[in-house]
């Protein structure tokens, strides 16, 4: 069976990285939530996509120049509440067995947090969660840090066609594959190359993102993969069923 991972909680469904689009999502029989982590100046690890606020809340400004408990003072966009932080995440998911998929972003410069591995990993550990959880990553050198520090936490790549544009699509892969467990693929560069790809990834370690409509969600629930991730798992859930 494929598993249905709920893409920023469900995007097309709630407001993104919500404490509410979260809440929702534990209603649906999926397999797994997938959210992104920040860090800001005063080391507090939130959960929000873009490394700026602009597109999702009714501020802007870097997340990283946040000063300690600035998040709630910031309202999401769609009434989603205020930004929370990785802790408030965790307590959603705390009393359910759902896999976390921990993607861990760069900031507005589009370098990597320094430290956010460990401060993740140890989050996870202290919470009880590691076993459960995956950090994911679209860089080599976050992905190879977070193998470092925390080896006994699942590891995924992300991977798209800048991926192939930066590193190419068979070194690129060779590569992932050596520091991930799973490589979650943008689902048109996965269909254009799915003969290559399938001859170097194992279907149990293959993903795909972000099939949204009903065809495309079909179509990959029909492939011999471990995952889609998906901004409508209550579609996915359905078709999955039907």
């Amino acid at each position: 069976m494929v598993s249905i991972i709920g893409h920023r909680g469900g995007r097309n469904l709630w407001p993104e990285n919500s404490i509410e689009g979260f809440r929702k999502l534990l209603e649906l029989p999926v397999e797994g939530v997938e959210f992104d982590v920040h860090l800001t100046k005063a080391g507090e690890m939130l959960v929000i996509h873009d490394p700026t606020l602009d597109r999702t809340t009714e501020r802007s400004g870097a997340v990283a120049e946040f000063s300690l408990g600035e998040n709630h003072k910031v309202r999401l966009k769609d009434n989603g509440g205020t930004i929370p932080t990785l802790d408030e995440v965790l307590d959603v998911f705390a009393g359910s067995a759902i896999e976390l998929h921990v993607e861990l972003k760069a900031d507005h410069e589009r370098k990597p947090y320094p430290g956010l591995e460990a401060k993740v990993a140890a989050m996870l550990d202290d919470r009880g969660m590691a076993a459960r959880s995956i950090m994911t990553s679209f860089l080599p050198e976050v992905l190879a840090t977070i193998r470092e520090v925390a080896p006994h936490i699942r590891t995924l790549s992300s991977f798209d066609a800048k991926s192939v544009e930066r590193y190419g699509l068979t070194e690129g892969l060779r590569r992932m594959l050596d520091l991930s467990d799973i490589i979650a693929i943008e689902r048109h560069v996965l269909d254009q190359n799915w003969d290559t790809i399938v001859d170097l990834v194992p279907g149990d370690r293959l993903g795909a993102w972000v099939p949204n409509d009903e065809a495309d969600i079909a179509y990959w629930l029909g492939k011999p993969i471990r995952q889609i991730t998906t901004d409508r798992p209550d579609l996915a859930v359905a078709l999955r069923g039907a």
